[in-house]
């Protein structure tokens, strides 16, 4: 008896091997949706629930982070030091680029939950 093998676009395991509706591997359509207007445009177009997921996630990290540093702003000595925390956002996004592009639905706290609901 053969196994039917079914990409995530068609309802089968999130994060599998396959195509997705935008004619590319769903790993990599998630990796990409980390870079922000592509994670807007995928958000658009997809209707693989794992991009949307990533898409969804990347674009509530990148409000979230939009408006941490805008809070800290106003504060003078924390303002002063902001640009130490440039860092650490981009390693969160490579970070979840690599989680993504292994198939891996992980959730950040808050955020991923959202990106789930809405995904």
């Amino acid at each position: 008896m053969a196994e039917e093998k079914t990409s995530p676009s068609q309802g089968g395991q999130q994060g599998g091997d396959g195509v997705s509706s935008e004619g590319i591997d769903p790993k990599l359509a998630a990796l990409l949706g980390y870079i922000w207007i592509i994670g807007v445009v995928f958000l658009l177009i997809s209707k693989d629930k794992f991009v949307k997921f990533h898409a969804l996630q990347s674009i509530f990290l990148g409000i979230a982070w939009f408006v941490i540093t805008l809070i800290l702003s106003f504060v003078p000595v924390v303002n002063f030091f902001s640009w130490l925390l440039w860092p650490l956002y981009v390693v969160l996004i490579v970070v979840m680029m690599v989680k993504a592009y292994n198939g891996e639905k992980y959730k950040l706290p808050v955020i991923g939950d959202l990106a789930e609901k809405n995904s």
